[in-house]
């Protein structure tokens, strides 16, 4: 390849680049999946900004600055995330004929549980005759966990979709373009063997109307990827791999005061785990700067692991940078199955220790909890959520499925073994049961996954929800709405809080291939009838939970609350509580906690003596 002086490309692969079009069209779209009728789950506000599409967008946004098509070659960007737009691939084809007849359609960011739906959208763009390019955690998961290229992989590059595995910076994204305009497309673009830096790459980034789409308005990025742990049903060890990589403090800098700006300012951190990220405190203080000297009105949703605690002034600085909502990988409270999970840096002895630590700077809890371990039973479940909610003060608990995605050590065990698995790919949502359990029926433990989401948002226990976030000084406003949210989602629209958003739209022609397209009088009269349905059951929650809401925020003795979960942690406590004294495995758990801490002490001894 030849260039000029200023950087633009004359000739590529022998492809004349100046005799085409001087319009390129890059579509970009975060697929959606389908729910259990084989509609598109779409919302007219979604919960969850895509951090890919903003990712995707900023470094696609700089190569055209840069004129990477050569010069003079604008390139028009279209973001659209189908859970809150709905795509219309014949509009967008014409656009692209529009524009000069070059460009490309980028399904980005596809999780395995969107790939069937990723799959018919590049079917009908392909049929209208549109490059496609397919990327995510699915296609590089599977590329780097399983043998050879899968069926559903094959069948993307038997219609001509190229397939893109591994991260767009550090110039990936210019090569695909580069071949999406000379029409020179490669089946596979495989870099899981070379993960670029994240240094001064270029901001994740949408445009306003864009996040305006979401619910609060929140928009996303990372300020780091890959993970040292190595949970057996985690993908992202896999996917970003074990050697994490960081932005700078310059760099989450620019990333807010560019959003800002453009009058955006919540986000969410989208880092598995930031209090793993070596340059957490140079971020915290920046942002700490931000608010506390220049007035900065931001805040902030992080990913954390159980032991953030530990780590000195990491939770101080986190409520003083606007952190407000922090999700922990909880998982579970029986040590047999964190063990099951390869979850060693997990120890129930310090679990009320650090969610009282972030009550204690008002911040909320959300943790993630997995169900059906093979240890687990119907009765086990039920039991360890009833000890949960009496002993460890978390907010919000959302429920898992154990499912082996793929590009994960489990399903790398399981396909290794010949062990059935779901065919389905749209069922690996982490809502549906995927795989068989050796002691409960697919049955069995899908009850227990209803019975556990009826269990912890009981109206007995949401008060008490409410009652706790009003003694710590977090909003019980906001408490409750997200409690409603995630026992909405489940049991109204059954899918999960993850998946939810506010006012669900569905569109009569876009079902699942092999699904019958319904009669209009018939699909509109469902449709009105199902959304007037869950909204009157929707009302009488708000104004049932509105009236409690008001008597917690009117009682004058309602900061003094006290149960046992917000009870100071007393030395004693593992001998008393049952969370610690209930099976072997957490008595085992518990004993080692205390040869740590002797351990520890004598260390310190010996060094002050010393």
């Amino acid at each position: 390849m030849r260039q000029c002086c200023q950087g633009c490309h004359l000739r590529y692969r022998g492809f004349d680049l100046a005799s085409q079009s001087s319009r390129f069209t890059f579509v970009m779209i975060k697929p959606s999946h389908y729910d259990d009728d084989g509609y598109v789950i779409q919302w007219a506000k979604s919960a969850i900004p895509s951090n890919t599409l903003a990712a995707l967008y900023g470094i696609a946004e700089d190569c055209a600055g840069r004129q990477a098509l050569g010069a003079g070659v604008g390139i028009d960007l279209v973001p659209i995330d189908e859970t809150n737009t709905r795509v219309h691939p014949e509009r967008l084809a014409a656009r692209i004929r529009r524009d000069g007849g070059t460009g490309l359609v980028g399904l980005v960011g596809v999780q395995s549980n969107q790939y069937p739906r990723a799959l018919d959208l590049a079917r009908k763009f392909r049929a209208l005759g549109c490059q496609v390019c397919i990327g995510g955690f699915h296609v590089s998961g599977t590329l780097a966990m399983l043998p050879g290229v899968q069926p559903e992989l094959q069948e993307a590059i038997d219609m001509g979709v190229s397939l893109f595995a591994g991260e767009a910076e550090g110039g990936r994204l210019d090569e695909v373009l580069l071949d999406a305009r000379a029409g020179t497309m490669k089946p596979i673009y495989n870099h899981m063997d070379d993960l670029p830096g994240m240094e001064g790459t270029p901001v994740p980034i949408l445009p306003r109307d864009r996040i305006g789409r979401t619910a609060g308005r929140h928009t996303s990025f990372d300020s780091g990827r890959g993970c040292p742990f190595q949970c057996s049903f985690c993908t992202i060890i896999n996917v970003q791999g074990r050697k994490s990589r960081y932005r700078t403090a310059d760099d989450i800098e620019r990333i807010v005061r560019v959003n800002v700006a453009q009058g955006v300012n919540r986000f969410f951190i989208t880092d598995d785990n930031f209090a793993r990220n070596r340059n957490w405190e140079q971020i915290f203080d920046r942002l700490i700067a931000l608010r506390e000297d220049e007035g900065f009105d931001v805040k902030y949703i992080i990913q954390v692991d159980t032991l953030c605690r530990k780590i000195p002034n990491f939770i101080e600085k986190a409520g003083r940078a606007g952190v407000k909502r922090v999700f922990i990988g909880l998982e579970n409270i029986n040590p047999v199955n964190l063990a099951a999970a390869a979850k060693r840096q997990n120890r129930i002895t310090e679990y009320r220790r650090m969610l009282q630590a972030w009550r204690s700077i008002g911040v909320l809890t959300y943790a993630g909890y997995i169900l059906g371990f093979p240890a687990d039973t119907p009765e086990s479940i039920q039991r360890d959520i009833d000890i949960i909610k009496r002993e460890l003060p978390v907010d919000l608990l959302e429920f898992f499925y154990l499912t082996p995605l793929p590009g994960s050590a489990d399903h790398k065990a399981l396909f290794e073994k010949g062990v059935p698995m779901d065919a389905d790919l749209n069922r690996y949502d982490l809502n549906h049961s995927t795989t068989g359990h050796p002691t409960m029926s697919r049955a069995q433990l899908e009850q227990a996954y209803r019975d556990a989401w009826e269990t912890y948002y009981s109206p007995e226990h949401v008060e008490t929800i409410l009652r706790r976030a009003r003694a710590s000084g977090i909003s019980v406003g906001n408490t409750l709405f997200l409690c409603l949210w995630f026992y909405g989602c489940v049991t109204l629209e059954k899918i999960h809080p993850l998946e939810g958003g506010w006012w669900r739209k569905k569109s009569r022609t876009d079902r699942r291939p092999g699904l019958p397209i319904e009669n209009p009088v018939t699909f509109h009269a469902r449709y009105w009838a199902d959304q007037l349905v869950k909204h009157w059951k929707m009302l009488q929650l708000v104004v049932r939970y509105g009236r409690l809401r008001r008597q917690i925020k009117a009682d004058p003795n309602a900061r003094s609350y006290s149960d046992l979960s917000l009870e100071p942690v007393k030395d004693d406590e593992m001998d008393e509580l049952e969370m610690f004294t209930l099976s072997q495995s957490a008595q085992n758990a518990v004993s080692k906690a205390r040869r740590d801490a002797a351990a520890s002490a004598a260390a310190k001894a010996r060094a002050a003596a010393g």
